[in-house]
């Protein structure tokens, strides 16, 4: 009488191979899955952020108000200070690095850092209408080992309503509108440091 037939090896181990590849396709998918989950639950660019980066990317701030340029930079600790003041008569400039003054620069950096834009909309023409044709303020924001600036913001008059101000990017043709007060803090903080410059060395504060 024949001997019985035992199953045979490579049997058991295509049934091995094939439980094996289902782990492997069953792990594959759980990971796809999450990775979907976590990207649909990342943080999304702020389309209204006037910004294009966080203030904490910039190295650099100019603001330039009737034809007197002020910069701004952050030093090596990333403090910032108030590097003077530069005009077509002067080519001098200091750098002022007092606590106070530093401290209220990043506030109100932090501030514009947080500005939104209200509205947007086609910019006609030169922009005259709005005061982009010849602004008396332009702001310029600047990158680390960046010698052209990232942006630069054209300021124009108040809007209407008081409470805006029109503002365009040097090159684009959209105007927007974004929170007065915004510019009025820039603007406050120029003649703050504009003081601080002036001030005897050795004065009391």
């Amino acid at each position: 009488m024949a001997a019985a037939l035992s199953p045979t090896r490579p049997g058991r181990s295509v049934v091995v191979w094939a439980v094996l590849g289902a782990l492997v396709l069953t792990i594959a998918a759980l990971e796809y899955r999450d990775r979907r989950v976590d990207a649909s639950l990342a943080p999304r660019p702020d389309a209204r952020r006037l910004l294009p980066v966080p203030v904490d990317q910039l190295v650099a701030v100019e603001i330039a108000e009737r034809g007197r340029l002020h910069r701004f930079e952050r030093d090596a600790a990333g403090t910032w200070f108030y590097h003077g003041v530069h005009t077509a008569a002067t080519a001098a400039h200091t750098h002022a690095a007092e606590p106070a003054l530093s401290e209220r620069i990043e506030r109100a950096f932090a501030a514009f850092g947080r500005a939104r834009i209200e509205r947007d909309f086609p910019l006609d023409g030169d922009g005259a209408a709005y005061g982009l044709a010849a602004p008396d303020v332009v702001i310029l924001l600047y990158r680390a080992r960046e010698g052209q600036p990232l942006t630069q913001f054209a300021v124009g008059h108040v809007a209407p309503d008081t409470a805006s101000r029109y503002l365009a990017a040097v090159g684009a043709r959209r105007v927007v509108t974004i929170p007065a007060f915004q510019i009025e803090n820039l603007l406050g903080l120029v003649q703050a440091a504009a003081a601080a410059q002036a001030e005897p060395v050795g004065a009391s504060r």
